[in-house]
């Protein structure tokens, strides 16, 4: 009861207002990040560099993200969320720099694992800080519009780079641009700072008693987000689509999220969410055939078709946690947050790596065969844990919450959440 009772003092302070600081700062990076996303695979598929290199980079910053989960722990605990979300931002800007120095294979793959290591750590820092700064009352609706603001964020980022010269550098300087933009909110919030985080416990035993169906379903989410996201639109670029359309596609994409994940989130709460996820990897399995299927000449319904493919595999990892937080006690959250965090990591390494060795076999294709087939294994999966085990009463479920897959929850891993979880359960 002692920590529950620091808490509140502090959280009656809060405001909606008072957290307008962390999502305007990461609606920068989110900028900053879509510019990028776009702008990397569209110049290593268009430009002269040896076929490996675009889905390295894609590797390479999955590995980059991997590092982050292990290294921002300590690096918060060392510093603080604030000092350490400028450090994530320097490794941002380091990163965007050595891109805009001019094209190199290998100097370009270290870019996008620096890259990906301060998106996860930035990311950590600012869920973790968002989770610690909101009150009770308001903390679900403040959640879903951080998760709303960054992933748009991200889609105009991509837009915008199809509204620029691809040629030169100018992508890379208005990514320094914005995520220098994106230092200054922080800098001047009087938020304070979250007490330092959790001994970060990993405990795969434990979450695999709890939930197989959760704890593949985040491998399976790992590998899904990054083989869509990664490498749709360097498929995008090597099929010769404009980089206004490239840019545009990934814009869509972004949207899917919100009209496929909502109402499928919705539905999970009605009903056992194990079901869901079957209907959500049959439409995975469905969109991912049609755009086998449907060619470039018919831009806009392929378009469509890989915006409801991206919403359905951002899907899988919001009712996967969704799934897990309903079979997990709460004393059990920090672990289960982190153990899901390093299984969401290690896939999104694995999945890519492997379909960068299996490309130059198979074809530009290679990802939407990869994400055929883990959608089809996953429902096969979870269709045979029905049988052996009784759904979750409605009573006893977490509410449904937005989130993406390309940001994995880390929400949890603050001893101030921690404690915040134990009041959401009074």
């Amino acid at each position: 009861m002692a920590a529950i009772e620091e808490i509140r003092p502090e959280q009656s302070r809060a405001s909606v207002l008072s957290i307008a600081s962390i999502v305007a700062s990461m609606a920068c990076v989110g900028i900053g990040n879509g510019m990028m996303f776009a702008y990397v695979p569209f110049l290593l598929a268009r430009g002269d560099s040896p076929p490996w290199v675009a889905g390295a980079a894609v590797t390479a910053l999955a590995f980059g993200g991997l590092a982050g989960c292990v290294v921002a722990g300590p690096m918060i605990r060392r510093v603080g969320h604030a000092r350490a979300f400028s450090c994530s931002m320097a490794l941002v800007l380091l990163s965007a720099f050595l891109i805009a120095l001019g094209f190199h294979p290998l100097l370009w793959v270290f870019a996008r694992g620096v890259y990906g290591a301060a998106g996860n750590i930035n990311f950590i820092i600012s869920l973790s800080w968002l989770n610690h700064a909101s009150a009770n009352s308001w903390r679900g609706k403040a959640m879903s519009v951080f998760y709303m603001v960054y992933v748009i964020a991200i889609g105009l980022g991509a837009w915008l780079f199809g509204q620029i010269p691809a040629d030169g550098n100018l992508a890379p300087l208005l990514t320094i641009f914005f995520t220098t933009m994106a230092i200054l909110p922080i800098g001047l919030t009087r938020l304070p700072n979250p007490p330092p985080p959790a001994k970060v416990s990993v405990d795969v035993p434990m979450v695999w008693r709890n939930s197989p169906v959760a704890f593949v379903g985040v491998l399976a989410s790992g590998g899904l987000s990054m083989a869509v996201q990664g490498f749709t639109p360097i498929y995008a670029a090597a099929n010769s689509v404009s980089q206004g359309d490239v840019a545009l596609l990934m814009l869509v994409m972004q949207f899917g999220l919100i009209f496929i994940q909502y109402p499928m989130g919705v539905l999970s709460d009605r009903i056992d969410r194990r079901i869901v996820m079957i209907l959500v990897c049959a439409l995975i399995s469905v969109a991912a055939v049609v755009s086998l299927a449907v060619s470039f000449a018919n831009l806009i319904l392929l378009m469509l078709v890989f915006a409801v493919f991206a919403g359905a595999v951002e899907t899988v990892y919001s009712i996967a946690n969704a799934h897990a937080n309903d079979r997990t006690a709460p004393a059990d959250f920090v672990p289960l947050a982190s153990t899901l965090l390093m299984c969401w990591s290690i896939a999104a390494t694995i999945i890519p790596l492997s379909i960068t060795l299996l490309t130059p076999v198979f074809g530009p294709k290679t990802f939407i065969y990869a994400a055929l087939g883990t959608a089809l294994a996953y429902a096969a999966f979870v269709a045979v844990r029905l049988k052996f085990r009784e759904t979750v009463p409605p009573h006893l479920r977490e509410n449904f919450e937005m989130k993406s897959a390309q940001m994995p929850n880390a929400g949890a891993m603050v001893e101030g959440d921690a404690a915040a979880g134990d009041i959401r359960q009074l």
